[in-house]
């Protein structure tokens, strides 16, 4: 089979999730074919993958430059000439509806991930995203969603339960090398007295909440561990008091090395979110045999057993978060092992990705009599809800 990935903006996070899903096509025999921009960071992918860059675009998916039609063309061109049995996709970007048009009427079938069904709180853009989202589901031959209750929803809402898929999502982030030596074995770690928060400093991910349960009760006896706050953003627009003791802030995009680093000392990661649909955080956490503390916000609590993967604590509720960081801290062994049983979750949902993703692309190239077979590759994750999963064994 012959897939092509699409992926239109140069975001650093959608490129890394496209290319895990190459990785595993690859790994089982598949021809890859992604079409992108010339500004991708091509360093994480495969170097078997056969890249086309005929557009250049700097912005995300929503930046002005999508409104240039003509681009559109080259995109298109581009992918036909890829010759693909299937197209998945992967990341948003204005131009895509109209690809998907071009590509309907070769009959090119297309995949389309649909990472947000609703815009994070302060977000630009909020009403062109829904609108953005109602054109994909009704252009689209098959849906990709990474959390169960959003499988749920759409089908609820009158989406053919056969034209929409759940994958949980697996992978880290690092680029191409280093994330296959963390996918074939756990690295060397340990649990210091380290609480990491990772990723963006934006005002959706509940960062006032974590500084107020770090003043509120961590350390009311004197400090004995760190905060670490580990990404890009303006904390002072969301925090713009002073940084309780022992926080400190790593405001500046991560590279590999400073994120192992961080992955391989902290004693856990933490997710105060507000706001969340999913967040492949969690699973980059689960490779380094690192529990969890999420907010049952989105889909974020169907990647965690409670008190065996990590916690879950309801959102907005600093005191409770509060509590569980400071249970944490004063378990190591309790951290090592849960430790441990998130590794082998992700383990065994990062073998188990290759042969789902395979499943949905081929069920597209069945018959129309035959597409209710598409049905249960997803409802053989739906049959036993993630978050129910025995981990342990």
């Amino acid at each position: 089979m012959r897939i092509t990935y699409v992926l239109l903006s140069p975001t650093y996070g959608m490129h890394l999730y496209t290319a895990d899903l190459a990785a595993d096509m690859l790994r089982i025999g598949h021809t890859v074919h992604l079409v992108t921009t010339a500004t991708a960071p091509l360093h994480c992918y495969p170097p078997a993958v056969d890249v086309s860059t005929p557009v250049t675009t700097n912005g995300t998916g929503f930046a002005p430059e999508g409104l240039n039609p003509v681009s559109v063309r080259e995109v298109y061109r581009a992918v036909v000439a890829g010759r693909p049995d299937v197209v998945h996709v992967t990341g948003v970007h204005l131009w895509n509806i109209s690809l998907l048009d071009l590509l309907h009427r070769r009959n090119i079938l297309v995949v389309h991930t649909l990472h947000d069904l609703d815009p994070h709180m302060g977000v630009r853009f909020a009403r062109l995203i829904r609108f953005w989202n109602r054109l994909v589901l009704h252009r689209a031959d098959h849906i990709l969603v990474h959390g169960c209750c959003y499988r749920e929803r759409l089908v609820q809402a009158g989406v053919d339960p056969n034209r929409v898929s759940f994958l949980p999502l697996v992978h880290s982030f690092l680029g191409y090398e280093k994330a296959e030596t963390l996918r074939q074995a756990l690295p060397s770690v340990a649990y210091e007295p380290l609480i990491l928060f990772f990723g963006r400093l934006l005002p959706y991910k509940g960062l006032p909440n974590l500084l107020l349960a770090v003043e509120q009760q961590i350390w009311s006896d004197g400090p004995s561990g760190e905060v670490i706050l580990a990404g890009p953003g303006e904390l002072g627009k969301i925090w713009p008091g002073l940084l309780p003791y022992g926080v400190s802030v790593r405001d500046h995009l991560i590279d590999d090395t400073e994120g192992d680093e961080l992955f391989s000392r902290a004693a856990l990661l933490v997710l105060p979110y507000v706001d969340a649909s999913q967040s492949a955080l969690i699973a980059a956490a689960y490779a380094y045999a690192k529990p969890v503390i999420v907010t049952n916000s989105g889909a974020l609590a169907e990647y965690v057993t409670p008190k065996e993967t990590g916690w879950v604590v309801p959102v907005n509720d600093e005191t409770a978060l509060a509590n569980v960081l400071t249970e944490a801290l004063n378990n190591r062994e309790q951290l090592t092992v849960m430790g441990l049983a998130g590794r082998r979750r992700y383990e065994k949902e990062r073998a188990a990705q290759p042969q789902l993703l395979q499943g949905i692309y081929q069920g597209l190239l069945r018959t129309q009599a035959d597409l209710p077979k598409v049905a249960t590759v997803g409802q053989k994750l739906m049959d036993e809800p993630i978050h129910q999963r025995n981990w342990s064994r």
